[in-house]
């Protein structure tokens, strides 16, 4: 069995519309938080920059959270603006649904699969595990991996999820002999 590994190379863009001008993506750049306190009440924000005009916007990460309510050590992750905590925050689902805004991954991943030779050994097994959630078509990803066009790739290849339906989890596929 080969493995294969989707890891990201960046953190994504979001889709999420800019107050001044017409653009819909933004990045977390240098991934900064602002921690404010409110008496005994903290608010964590997210940054984000428009990639278009630059203005900063804030993803609401705890909001009138109180302060014996956070870790400490998340806190002092905030502070220092840890950036796998910042990875860790983008990435969740649920920050994620409260600020409306969703991940664009285009080009902010790779593949890593190993020097093998396919001719060898019919059928070959390949199992597939992502670092990150990293949404992606198992037909693109595995024409991508085999440099196969994605018509031989529903011809050759039985695979145990649909081949056309978005994923970001483990699958698996066998890629069958030339007819």
């Amino acid at each position: 069995m080969l493995p294969w590994v989707v890891r990201r190379t960046r953190l994504p863009l979001l889709s999420l519309r800019c107050v001044d001008c017409p653009s819909e993506s933004a990045t977390t750049g240098a991934g900064r938080f602002r921690v404010n306190a409110n008496g005994k009440l903290l608010h964590v924000w997210l940054l984000v920059r428009c990639v278009s005009c630059d203005r900063t916007s804030k993803l609401a990460v705890h909001e009138r959270v109180p302060v014996r309510a956070i870790d400490p050590a998340t806190l002092d992750g905030y502070h220092d603006n840890d950036q796998e905590l910042v990875a860790s925050r983008l990435l969740d689902p649920l920050i994620a649904r409260r600020n409306r805004f969703s991940l664009d991954w285009t080009g902010a991943w790779e593949l890593h699969t190993p020097q093998a030779r396919l001719d060898e050994r019919w059928p070959v097994r390949v199992e597939v595990g992502f670092d990150d959630p990293v949404p992606v078509r198992p037909e693109r990803l595995i024409a991508q991996g085999l440099g196969f066009s994605r018509n031989e790739v529903l011809r050759r290849i039985k695979c145990d999820v649909p081949p056309r339906r978005t994923r970001s989890a483990g699958f698996t596929f066998t890629v069958m002999a030339v007819d």
